[in-house]
């Protein structure tokens, strides 16, 4: 079953050799970014579906798309045999809807894209769309690119913090989450579960096992370290 606690993503997933180097190090959730308007997707859709299909739960992938049409979402997801997608265009609600009625069985995950978007516009878009979706994940504006998602930059971390205290639906926390930051992000944010892209791969552009690492144990410690938190104010 796809759980939102403690969520781990890491995404832009290139061969099937880092998807594996992945899971042994405790990601469960490999995104898959296709089909995008800005930035060059790192793997073809052929290899993606491969290595979705061989998926065992635990073990997810997910597509990461801007594709807005639920008709046309509905056809790729099938056609790389994913149960889980991370919507980052400027889909209508209409079309939430309607991707719910003709996929009941697919995790819709809907991006809320800082920097474009003002906190009142973001907290509209949780009430006009939370019954549609499953999760919702932050994510940073690059306005020199236009991209909406793996900008690999990073935003203001109380806005995200603001939306999580808001949403009735798990966040999850993306934008320029490294090894290094990602501990902080989470202890401040307190999101359902986090993602990163850029922020563990090497000056080539692949995954770094020491890095990936890094991010999951740093996370694994954070998220127990908001679990003690409220332990302690109950009982305080």
């Amino acid at each position: 079953m796809i759980s939102f606690n403690k969520f781990i993503q890491i995404a832009g997933i290139q061969n099937k050799d880092e998807a594996e180097m992945l899971i042994n190090s405790g990601i469960n959730y490999l995104g898959f970014p296709l089909r995008l308007p800005v930035n060059k997707e790192d793997i073809s859709e052929k290899d993606a579906a491969k290595i979705i299909k061989s998926l065992v739960a635990p073990n997810y992938g997910i597509i990461i798309t801007y594709l807005s049409l639920a008709d046309d979402i509905k056809k790729f997801c099938n056609e790389l045999g994913c149960k889980i997608v991370q919507l980052h265009g400027a889909i209508e609600t209409s079309e939430l809807i309607k991707l719910k009625n003709i996929f009941p069985e697919l995790v819709i995950i809907k991006s809320l894209v800082t920097g474009k978007y003002s906190v009142t516009e973001l907290k509209n878009i949780i009430d006009e769309q939370s019954n549609f979706v499953d999760a919702f994940i932050t994510d940073t504006f690059n306005p020199t690119t236009g991209a909406t998602g793996a900008t690999g930059l990073t935003h203001d971390w109380e806005i995200s913090r603001e939306l999580v205290q808001y949403s009735s639906k798990p966040i999850i926390l993306a934008g320029g989450l490294t090894p290094d930051n990602v501990y902080d992000a989470i202890v401040k944010v307190q999101p359902a579960g986090v993602d990163s892209h850029t922020g563990v791969e090497d000056e080539s552009g692949s995954k770094d096992i020491s890095k990936v690492e890094s991010f999951y144990n740093n996370s694994i410690k954070a998220f127990a370290q908001i679990e003690r938190n409220r332990v302690g104010k109950i009982q305080f």
